[in-house]
């Protein structure tokens, strides 16, 4: 009785999971299917940003400052690639624009591996992310070309974990090299990114619709920001990825300052990673019914927490407590914020507003850096962490407060709509990969 009570119960868990999984990536094309393998093969070995910090300050000998101005260059070179990558993927089209990012970026990391002189490492850098993040308003285009509204939350939601997936395993992984070889890591990260740029070329078709009117190029800009919702937004997301990204240049700072060195910092951006990928298919179904503009402003008092709470103590477990905070904002903001964009932008400027989004990235890489590494240098890494919470909390504040005229908007724009874009035949299936 016992062995037939628990077979049946067995028979049960496994029913209710391959439900759970249909629900949350059944029903999308197939074309997002190949977007996303490549994807996880360019995310596999994604270690630049998380170990240059490390790379100059132990292997170069940068300052900490000297590092942040550096890393800044590597914010600048994204906040370029945001608005010329999306003008790029409405102008030229969205396949092309993913390749030519994979195989530029992946030129500019394999030669970042040879550089010795300051000069040579910081031009690498920002060249490093002019090139490469041309690929992220393309890539995020293409999933809004090829999915409806209605499951354009689901489709990011997918696209964030899977980087997180890729990332968990890359890291762990990269964790044990970095205390060998930091260089080994560029040149595996050169290597997938090629192997990305193959499976875009050989297995996606071009996603851009057909029939609409593109706009010049200073024109399209020009109306991006001059989209007050969105501009709101934008500020205001721009404000919490500064919180967000202190992980790049002030934590592992901080931690080496306390005994811990490239491993434990790999070992929490791995926690990081992996703790977006089991909690992100748990919360996302369950996040879609509340109001988007709460859940950034929750988002936003996650970062600050996160890296508020480093300010009590120097141990593994503060920061592990600080990282998993800041991992639940992540995984709250991130795909609303990616879903919002998409649906308040209009087909023919999909790839500029994406841009845009993107370009909130590199500004706050850019900052970021410079921010932590001169409040350290200063003031202390304490003040640098209480000054992150306080930050949060206006944020969170202003989410709340600036959410009506998006709420508005939105409300009339996703009426039910006809899918935009006519793609390959092989884009009317419908599963999940094998």
């Amino acid at each position: 009785m016992v062995n037939r009570n628990s077979g049946r119960l067995v028979r049960l868990v496994r029913v209710a999971l391959r439900q759970r999984l249909r629900s949350a990536t059944g029903g999308l094309p197939a074309v997002f299917w190949m977007i996303w393998w490549g994807l996880v093969v360019n995310r596999l070995a994604s270690f630049v940003l998380a170990f240059l910090s490390i790379y100059l300050v132990r292997d170069r000998g940068f300052s900490p400052a000297e590092a942040g101005r550096v890393l800044a260059l590597y914010g600048v070179g994204f906040t370029v690639a945001g608005p010329l990558g999306g003008l790029l993927a409405d102008r030229i089209g969205r396949r092309a624009t993913m390749v030519m990012a994979l195989v530029l970026g992946a030129t500019a990391v394999g030669s970042l591996t040879f550089a010795r002189a300051p000069a040579a490492l910081a031009a690498l850098a920002f060249f490093c992310a002019a090139a490469g993040d041309l690929y992220r308003p393309a890539m995020s285009a293409a999933v809004a070309d090829v999915v409806p509204p209605i499951d354009r939350a689901r489709a990011y939601g997918l696209v964030y974990w899977a980087v997180n997936f890729a990332l968990s395993v890359g890291l762990f992984l990269g964790g044990l090299v970095a205390e060998k070889s930091i260089s080994a890591l560029f040149l595996a990260d050169a290597g997938t990114s090629i192997a990305a740029a193959a499976i875009i070329l050989l297995r996606v078709p071009e996603t851009r619709p057909r029939d609409v009117v593109h706009e010049p190029a200073i024109r399209g800009l020009a109306k991006v920001f001059s989209d007050g919702p969105f501009v709101s937004f934008l500020l205001l997301q721009l404000a919490a990825l500064t919180v967000f990204t202190q992980w790049q240049l002030a934590l592992p700072i901080d931690m080496a300052n306390h005994g811990l060195g490239p491993a434990a910092y790999a070992f929490l951006m791995a926690l990081n990673c992996a703790g977006v990928v089991l909690l992100q298919p748990i919360l996302s179904p369950r996040l879609h019914r509340f109001d988007a503009a709460r859940l950034l402003a929750l988002s936003a008092l996650l970062f600050g927490a996160g890296y508020g709470v480093n300010a009590v103590g120097g141990n593994l477990l503060v920061y592990g407590t600080g990282t998993a905070l800041w991992t639940i904002g992540e995984v709250i903001g991130f795909p609303v914020a990616s879903t919002l964009v998409a649906n308040l932008a209009p087909a023919a400027l999909r790839g500029r507003y994406q841009g845009a989004f993107a370009m909130s990235w590199g500004v706050a890489f850019a900052i970021s850096p410079i921010f932590a590494g001169e409040v350290m240098q200063r003031f202390g890494t304490r003040s640098l962490w209480l000054l992150c919470l306080v930050v949060a909390l206006f944020v969170s504040a202003g989410h709340v407060i600036t959410a009506e005229p998006r709420r508005r908007r939105l409300a009339a724009l996703l009426q039910p709509i006809p899918l935009d874009v006519a793609v390959e035949p092989q884009g009317a299936l419908r599963d999940p990969p094998s």
